[in-house]
Formats: structure tokens, sequence, C-alpha cells
């Protein structure tokens, strides 16, 4: 299915899918108190760190993926099985619900971000705690290797002049200006600054048209048939930048997901900060 479906899909087929509310929030609001004062009817609630994240030193991030077997059994206990599809949403876009869509997609399972999250849906919603679904079986898949790059990978990418490295951060932390969470502020050298909410519409919160898109990477220094690794602060929100691409019809792209607050956690890695121009 297409890796984004709008309000009036979903609500055509709101039986036939299963919803997924994926609020997260870096400032320390609770999403699940956000999730309880209101959600699209029937949508199950998904925990980025207890459903989406898995243990890990503090090289591998701050959101490492879990492993297939404990994705397994968290979709399983939240009542998704193998045949389902699922619908993901937010409220900030698709910065946090990119990433259960990504793991999904990944995986080899029906997924799509509803285009414009919670603020585009027009109809009711509801309040009060999660439903009660039944448990499903829903089988462990390893994590696709050509999907994912390590450090070292990473920093040989971003030192190449024929790759691009795309930070999906905002612009401040990217340059080094600001770093709420993680050990160092800054940057991996060669990587080209790309939030990820430049990918939407700022009128309507949706993402730009895929023809808009493909031009925005062109613009970042990605070129045909080069390697591509998008990051952010712990591997959500680079998701984003992975939707965005295969909205623009572009494929291939890979995940590092331990991002900046694994990298910088590794005191023999370098920070860079300041602006860098995208490769030619």
């Amino acid at each position: 299915m297409d890796i984004l479906v709008d309000a009036a899909w979903l609500g055509a087929h709101r039986d036939d899918v299963v919803v997924t509310d994926v609020r997260f929030y870096l400032d320390g609001r609770s999403p699940l108190d956000a999730y309880t004062a209101a959600h699209l009817p029937g949508a199950v609630y998904v925990d980025l760190g207890r459903d989406l994240s898995g243990p890990g030193a503090p090289t591998d991030g701050r959101h490492p993926l879990p492993s297939p077997e404990r994705f397994a059994a968290a979709m399983g206990r939240l009542g998704i099985g193998d045949t389902d599809t699922v619908v993901a949403y937010d409220d900030s876009g698709g910065g946090t619900a990119g990433r259960l869509v990504w793991m999904l997609r990944a995986t080899g399972h029906a997924a799509a971000l509803l285009d414009g999250g919670l603020p585009a849906w027009p109809g009711r919603v509801e309040s009060g705690p999660p439903p009660d679904r039944p448990p499903a079986t829903f089988t462990a898949r390893p994590w696709p290797a050509a999907s994912l790059a390590s450090a070292d990978e990473v920093a040989a990418l971003a030192a190449s002049s024929s790759a691009a490295v795309l930070d999906a951060r905002a612009g401040d932390r990217y340059r080094g200006e600001t770093e709420p969470v993680d050990p160092r502020a800054g940057h991996i050298p060669g990587a080209a600054s790309a939030p990820w909410q430049d990918n939407l519409d700022p009128a309507t919160g949706r993402f730009l048209p895929p023809d808009v898109l493909r031009a925005r990477f062109e613009a970042l220094g990605v070129r045909p048939g080069q390697p591509v690794v998008a990051y952010c602060g712990s591997g959500v929100s680079a998701c984003a930048n992975l939707v965005a691409r295969e909205r623009a019809g572009l494929t291939g792209a890979q995940l590092y997901v331990a991002s900046w607050s694994g990298w910088s956690a590794d005191p023999g890695r370098p920070a860079a900060t300041g602006d860098e121009t995208a490769p030619e």
C-alpha cells in the first residue's frame, strides 16, 4: 500500500485497518495523557520507549531497535497480527509515527502513515484509556541489514562525495547552537541538514507533493543511485525523511538508528558545528 493515506481514505477503510496512536514529546509531556484526552476512535496506543525500542549501550542511542522477538511480542500484545494493516498517526505530522511505519514496512508488514496526523482528522475523537484488544499472532522477522547503517558505515559515507548523510533534526541542533538531551552538540561531520518538518506543507501539516520532495532531496545533494543514510537524535524522526523519500518515489535509503544520541555518546567520534554545504 502507499506509505501515506489521507483522512478520507482512513474514514472509508476504518474497519479494515488497525489505527495506532504513536505520539511522543521530547519536552517530557506525557503522550499517554494526550492520548487519553483525545484520540481517533478505536486507536491503539503505542509507547515509543516500551513498544518500539529496546535496551542498549549509550552508543546504541536513546531508542535502539528492539529485538525482533521483543517487537513481535509488543505488537501481539497490542492486538496487531501478521495480516493486519496498520495506519499510524501522531500530532506532529509523522515525526514519531513514522518510526512504527518504517519498522512494519521494513519487516514486510502493511502499514501507512496518516498524512497530517491527528490535526487532519475531521471526524469525532474519543477520550479514555486504550481499547482492550485481544492478543494477536505477530511473527518475529529479522531487521533487514540492508536497511540499516552502523556508525562506522555512516562515518565513511559522510566523508564520501558519492553519498549523502541527512540529519533530520532542527537546524539549531544540527548547527550545535542548542542540545536539549544528548551528550554533545553538533552533527556528524559531512552530514547535510535536512529537518524532517521541511517535508510538510506549513499550511496543512501534510507532506508536500512528490515532485517538490524530489527537488528538496536533490537540493540537499542527493543524487540518483547514490547511498543515502538518514539520522536524527535517536532514530525516530529520521523515519519521517524516509517516508518523504518513498513518497517522492525514491528508495534504498538506510537508517542510522543510534543517530546523534549514540554518535555523541562515543568520545572517539568527532562532532561538527555550524553549516555545511551539501556535496556536489
